[in-house]
């Protein structure tokens, strides 16, 4: 089950609100919400739901092991060591066995045959929220969490069970605990998950049937240069406003009950390096390696060359999260090298020059999303030839011209709304016209009608549209 589904938006969320609104306790809707949140999960593959609670049984025993020792003690070390065996075994089994036994296969023969194994969706979003809760209990950030169904609910909820933003359960929890959603949440929620919707059904799927009918696989040896520049563009798009669309969504229906997560995006294509990109792309993923993996080896505070390996290992890690792929492994270690090149000369090369910087960043991620897209490198390879012609290829041709020229304003809108251009004007215009009472009488109206409007927009977009894929369900 996807958001952006129609028995979903039509009928699983406004039961899941109304059963949510009718119970009276806390932890009523807490264990309806815990309900929701397994029926949704197991709705594609009810058989992996086992082993996202067989996880979060080894976790929660294991984190109250960890409670009861000494801070930071050898017993302590020891039952951390436990659960980071138990949730990165799964992930490595789940996920990066079948591209582990491959790739031993290729250099040994042995095994004589790769079994495939399906990917549990979400499985990269869970195990990082759990690896993160009992990291904290070991550091003594929060305390081991008592009751089993309550960690079982900060796991599987599903507004960000399945593709995030990752939640810190120090964050979360006090709001499981005690919450309550005014109606302003409830307005601002209903906005964004409308907001949400609408990036994802309009503009994110559209710019995925451009990116599959220029950059089609079959076709791609011979396909014109100005529409792979296009395609390689729309794809950009389509992976921000596909990613961040969920994100949208998700803490659209927090806010919905009351729960606040974190944003997840920060206009991400107006950053001036490829620091401040990942600052403001995926910021909980950035932050979990932050915080987890890059501070505890050292950081920065052990001279340049260990500085250096930190990063190295955080962003093969980056890479290698994203998919069981050397393709992935290269697209971290891409951006590997932009951050230390920016470390040791950013300053040097660009000075105080306004516009270069960010001209810098958009070449760079956009030449990154190649890597990003295509699986084979004889594919990535084929793409970049043929932006410059050397595939024998024509510059353009008929079919793929009426499929830029049909697309060509929804992706530049799509462009706009990938910056806060929109939302500045917004701003603008309230601030400067608030204080009239046709402005306050609109700004009421625009709360209740743009939402709805947009609703009605998304529900006739996905109507018979059969591209409608979250791209980070895979990973």
């Amino acid at each position: 089950m996807v958001f952006s589904s129609l028995f979903f938006l039509y009928f699983f969320l406004p039961l899941n609100l109304i059963v949510y609104r009718l119970v009276p306790s806390i932890k009523a809707k807490n264990i309806t919400m815990l309900v929701f949140s397994l029926v949704f999960y197991a709705w594609g593959e009810p058989v992996y739901v086992l082993l996202l609670v067989l996880m979060t049984v080894a976790d929660y025993f294991l984190s109250l092991c960890i409670d009861k020792c000494e801070p930071r003690s050898k017993r302590a070390k020891l039952f951390l060591a436990l659960t980071l065996t138990v949730n990165l075994g799964m992930l490595a089994v789940f996920k990066y066995g079948s591209f582990f036994l491959s790739n031993l296969k290729l250099l040994t023969g042995f095994p004589t045959s790769v079994p495939s194994v399906a990917l549990p969706i979400g499985i990269s979003f869970y195990t990082f929220q759990l690896i993160s809760y009992v990291a904290d209990v070991y550091r003594r950030r929060v305390p081991a969490q008592k009751s089993f169904y309550m960690l079982l609910l900060y796991v599987s909820m599903f507004h960000q069970c399945i593709a995030g933003p990752i939640v810190r359960y120090k964050d979360v929890y006090p709001q499981l605990v005690e919450r309550r959603a005014t109606f302003g949440d409830i307005s601002d929620g209903v906005w964004r998950f409308s907001f949400g919707l609408a990036k994802k059904a309009i503009l994110a799927n559209t710019c995925g049937s451009v990116v599959d009918n220029l950059l089609n696989q079959k076709t791609l040896a011979t396909a014109p240069a100005l529409s792979i520049w296009v395609g390689v563009f729309a794809f950009s798009l389509q992976v921000y406003l596909d990613f961040s669309a969920y994100s949208d969504m998700a803490i659209g229906m927090g806010r919905m009950i009351g729960i606040h997560y974190n944003e997840n995006f920060d206009y991400p294509y107006i950053s001036k390096s490829v620091t401040e990109f990942w600052r403001r792309w995926h910021i909980s993923l950035g932050s979990f390696f932050r915080d987890y993996v890059y501070i505890p080896l050292g950081g920065n505070r052990k001279g340049k060359p260990r500085t250096f390996l930190n990063l190295f290992i955080v962003w093969t890690l980056t890479g290698l999260w994203h998919g069981a792929s050397w393709n992935f492994v290269l697209w971290g270690l891409y951006f590997f090298l932009f951050i230390c090149l920016e470390k040791l000369f950013f300053s040097k090369i660009f000075g105080k020059n306004k516009y270069a910087p960010h001209i810098y960043l958009c070449v760079v991620v956009f030449f990154g999303w190649i890597l990003f897209k295509f699986t084979s490198v004889s594919d990535v390879l084929t793409v970049l030839k043929g932006m410059i012609g050397l595939n024998s290829n024509k510059f353009i041709n008929f079919e793929s011209g009426a499929v830029i020229e049909s697309n060509i304003f929804i992706l530049l809108f799509s462009a706009v709304a990938s910056t806060p251009i929109i939302k500045k004007a917004g701003e603008l215009i309230t601030f400067t016209f608030i204080d009239r009472w046709w402005a306050k009488t609109a700004y009421a109206v625009g709360k209740i009608a743009l939402p709805l409007l947009l609703l009605l927009l998304s529900t006739a977009a996905l109507i018979g549209e059969s591209y409608n894929p979250f791209l980070y369900f895979k990973f």
